[in-house]
């Protein structure tokens, strides 16, 4: 037992760590660049990581009053049908002259039923239903972090650190970070990207519907393109800085 728990750990990604990494973050980054949106951004992460455990499992779990309600629901539809159908007099239709006299209320009880099949239908889906809802919404907080996470990154320009004071604008951002801050900013908004996608990692792992494993991984491939290019910058900056110094003067 102890071995196939161990074997787990490598199987599935475990929430706790993640948000032990996300706390880590936001300290690396605080240190480095305290009082800065950055830093305000990495906390939110963090605690968004801390929770992301407790409501994964909350937002996966059944559903067992929701289920108690829906098999009332189904269970007094169904008696109601028969009460009615009892109440149909049978017996005339064996003697009836025209059995087609019949017609209408053979087709008032096979729609009716129709309806009833509908409705349990709807019924046993509300759960699945809700839950689609519940999870939805809260990728969707994490899509809307990796835009807040990338807005962050959005002006830090690898190209403004190698330009004279004076050919900027009055509009230019300040640019005041040395080569080695811009590299770890940009370093800093590539794992918290990476760690938004592991939450939604985290919510695909515990949840069988497809739907919901189908949402995750947009999150997922949303945080890794814009991954790319905060790695694509990085990449910029020490091609034109290896430049700039093996440049003959």
């Amino acid at each position: 037992m102890a071995e196939r728990e161990r074997d787990d750990i490598y199987r599935r990604l475990d929430s706790g760590l993640v948000a032990k990494t996300a706390h880590r973050l936001f300290e690396r980054i605080s240190e480095r660049f305290p009082d800065s949106g950055l830093s305000r951004v990495a906390a939110e992460l963090a605690l968004t990581a801390e929770d992301a455990g407790k409501r994964t499992r909350a937002l996966t779990r059944p559903y067992y009053g929701l289920r108690a309600l829906v098999f009332l629901i189904i269970f007094g539809g169904i008696a109601a049908q028969v009460w009615g159908f009892t109440l149909v007099d049978w017996s005339a239709l064996k003697d009836a002259d025209d059995p087609l006299e019949f017609t209408p209320v053979l087709e008032s009880a096979l729609n009716i039923l129709l309806l009833v099949a509908g409705g349990v239908w709807f019924l046993l889906t509300l759960e699945e239903r809700v839950r689609r809802g519940r999870v939805q919404a809260w990728l969707h907080q994490l899509r809307a972090l990796a835009h807040v996470i990338d807005m962050h990154q959005l002006t830090k320009d690898p190209t403004v650190i190698l330009t004279p004071p004076e050919q900027r604008t009055r509009a230019s951002p300040e640019r005041t970070m040395t080569k080695f801050q811009l590299v770890r900013y940009l370093e800093y908004c590539a794992e918290m990207l990476a760690l938004t996608g592991k939450l939604a990692a985290v919510m695909a792992g515990e949840a069988d519907d497809h739907v919901i494993v189908a949402a995750a991984s947009d999150v997922e491939n949303l945080c890794t393109d814009l991954g790319r290019e905060v790695w694509q910058k990085i990449m910029i900056l020490e091609e034109l800085f290896d430049r700039s110094t093996t440049a003959p003067r």
